[in-house]
């Protein structure tokens, strides 16, 4: 990793993290502009995403995702009408397929058990009550519980992946043995705005533009050079 040792980087260090956590979102926003994430068309199709995509690289959730929609499945009656060993088929290019069919079916009967059948009902519900909900899922850890919290049903609450850990910790803005909710709270903090529905529009935006810097420099090998946030790296 490139060191950093400008005055600005002796300047950031002396701020809180998360108030350099919202100075990279900035320089990430102006670096990118804004990313419009979830790349789906429906909140179900972002339910079905965030639950595919575990373990898997995005690539094999677009062909998961086109055989569902080339079966016509892509809705909250379709999934809850296939045969679970034709889900398994169809979502096979993103791997585990008996686990994240049985999650996917079981979302389902989340809705139709407490909620109506009904995504805009769920999504009316309290972030705490629909977060203990979903981690109560069988496969689905936190991860994929906020991604569906936020991009599926527009809760205000921070995503923390591994790209975000990357930043976090290789920016040392959290210890590299940080749990989920120290990092959650990071983001949260930076976020942090007048009404809900600015703050989730910040999560949003600085998970995606976190997912951006990561595939172009924050890879599980830093590459440094040419990133926009090589002058928040400390200095050594």
């Amino acid at each position: 990793m490139t060191d950093c040792k400008s005055s600005s980087c002796s300047t950031v260090r002396l701020r809180e993290p998360h108030q350099v956590l919202r100075d990279i979102y900035g320089t990430l926003l102006e670096t990118y502009g804004q990313r419009n994430w979830w790349p789906a068309e429906t909140p179900f199709e972002v339910v079905l995403g965030a639950i595919l995509t575990q373990g898997t690289a995005w690539r094999s959730v677009e062909r998961s995702i086109a055989n569902l929609q080339g079966a016509g499945l892509l809705t909250v009656e379709g999934i809850r009408s296939v045969p679970e060993e034709h889900l398994r088929e169809l979502i096979r290019p993103s791997g585990f397929i008996v686990r994240k069919a049985g999650c996917i079916r079981a979302f389902v009967h989340l809705l139709d058990e407490h909620h109506g059948g009904s995504l805009q009902q769920v999504a009316r519900q309290p972030t705490d009550v629909l977060r203990r909900q979903l981690l109560a899922l069988s496969g689905v850890g936190p991860e994929t519980a906020d991604a569906i919290l936020l991009y599926a049903l527009g809760h205000p609450v921070f995503v923390v992946d591994e790209y975000f850990r990357r930043v976090a910790t290789r920016h040392e803005l959290v210890d590299s043995n940080a749990r989920y909710a120290e990092m959650q709270r990071l983001g949260d903090l930076a976020i942090a705005s007048e009404t809900a529905e600015e703050t989730a529009q910040h999560a949003n935006e600085l998970h995606a533009l976190i997912v951006e810097v990561g595939k172009h420099h924050c890879g599980p090998a830093p590459r440094c050079e040419g990133c926009p946030l090589q002058p928040y790296l400390p200095a050594r």
